[in-house]
């Protein structure tokens, strides 16, 4: 059944930011959209369509959320909600971004949309925290690798959290690189990140870091076949990972001990093929790592396990 409502009669009956997130959520919900690029319910997605359509903080609902939108505005705001609709694009590539760790980068349909749980880790305790950490003294960190850097977010994040390394980001894809350079341009770490376009490790010849952090492409071919249109609007050569969805996973466990420095580590996010990888890998000591909404898909090895699991 086709829904009567249309931009224009929205942008001209509602007036509110209250109005059109009520009205985003309903509409939303009868489309019976798919979510995960950045939002999980119909709610988090209608706010962040509403607010950075507006140009407001998109963590500051409250203060706005009865104020009365001009006749421009209503038209700006109606137009990409039923564009949500209409497309099933992923909302990041409505609005040209995308969040992480409340850092803003630009996103279009030549990369995936950003959405790493590694992000969460980088910025945790795991690294120069007091505690248990994977990387006691970040400034002591001269080299890292961002392996399938897609929009370069992970290598600009790095770039933050190692602030004395060189950072070096390869992809595959030129398109997606060309999104990385925009990305790293508008960073300023310029002067600290380099892109590289190539297969894996292949561009980088003999060099070696003391981190190497991926998110390369893990869905497998039984997902891939049932991916609903948001997630078909990405780059298939960003999300297929083969069979069982861990082919590049398991050419970068192979690979990465000669890239990693004596007392370097891999830091890679793989999806949920735990169990795979556990009974494929018996001898490796995965430190699996918990973030706030995944356990067990982001694993970390030392050089020394890497090399002691062979």
């Amino acid at each position: 059944m086709t829904s009567k409502h249309t931009a224009a009669s929205a942008a001209a009956e509602l007036s509110t930011i209250r109005d059109f997130l009520r009205y985003g959520v309903s509409r939303f919900n009868e489309a019976e959209l798919d979510y995960g690029h950045g939002t999980t319910t119909a709610f988090d997605e209608a706010v962040f369509l509403v607010l950075e359509s507006l140009h407001l903080p998109v963590d500051q609902l409250d203060p706005y959320l009865d104020s009365r939108l001009t006749a421009a505005e209503r038209e700006a705001v109606a137009g990409i909600l039923h564009a949500r609709i209409d497309t099933r694009k992923p909302a990041p590539y409505l609005l040209n971004k995308a969040y992480i760790q409340g850092i803003p980068f630009y996103v279009d349909e030549r990369v995936i949309v950003p959405r790493s749980y590694i992000g969460e880790l980088l910025f945790s305790d795991l690294f120069g925290g007091d505690d248990f950490t994977l990387v006691e003294d970040p400034t002591s960190v001269e080299r890292v690798l961002d392996l399938c850097t897609g929009s370069g977010c992970l290598a600009i994040l790095a770039a933050r959290i190692f602030p004395e390394a060189q950072v070096d980001a390869v992809d595959l894809s030129p398109d997606a690189l060309e999104v990385a350079k925009r990305n790293i341009a508008d960073s300023g770490f310029g002067d600290r990140i380099a892109l590289h376009q190539g297969d894996l490790f292949a561009p980088l010849k003999t060099r070696k870091y003391d981190v190497i952090i991926t998110n390369p492409p893990y869905v497998d071919a039984e997902s891939m076949e049932a991916l609903p249109p948001e997630f078909r609007a990405e780059p298939e050569l960003a999300l297929a990972g083969g069979d069982d969805g861990l082919d590049i996973v398991r050419r970068i466990l192979k690979e990465a001990p000669k890239h990693l420095t004596p007392e370097g580590g891999l830091l890679c996010e793989f999806g949920t093929g735990r169990e795979i990888l556990e009974a494929d890998y018996p001898h490796l000591d995965f430190l699996w790592l918990q973030t706030a909404n995944s356990f067990g898909e982001v694993f970390w090895l030392t050089r020394d396990q890497l090399k002691a699991g062979k």
